[in-house]
């Protein structure tokens, strides 16, 4: 069976305004540091705020395992489906990342590489 862990919890900002306001009340609150990246902000590692609306009604879960292909075969094999997509692939080509197409309580999930 594969190993999966909480990695974040993405919400969907309405612009980079709203981004780095959210992320900085995470930063105000628990003292996680806002980092700001290409298509989202961080606060820590814990929580990403999208710069524009994306997959999910409210937002996205990202779930790290060790191994992204192999928890993608598990998956399916239990009927869940993935958006093909959105597959993001390291230089070597190994899959990285992945979203179901399913969501959860309005939450898109998503599998990321987590050591």
């Amino acid at each position: 069976m594969a190993e999966y862990t909480l990695a974040h919890i993405g919400f969907n900002g309405a612009n980079l305004e709203d981004a780095k306001k959210t992320a900085a009340m995470f930063e105000t609150l628990f003292g996680w540091k806002v980092k700001e990246g290409n298509s989202s902000v961080f606060a820590d590692s814990l929580v990403e705020v999208m710069k524009a609306p994306f997959l999910g009604e409210h937002g996205h879960i990202a779930v790290g395992t060790p191994d992204v292909a192999a928890a993608k075969a598990e998956l399916e094999a239990k009927g869940f489906t993935f958006r093909e997509d959105t597959a993001k692939f390291k230089p070597d080509g190994t899959l990285n990342a992945i979203y179901l197409t399913e969501e959860v309580a309005g939450f898109a999930i998503h599998l990321v590489g987590k050591k």
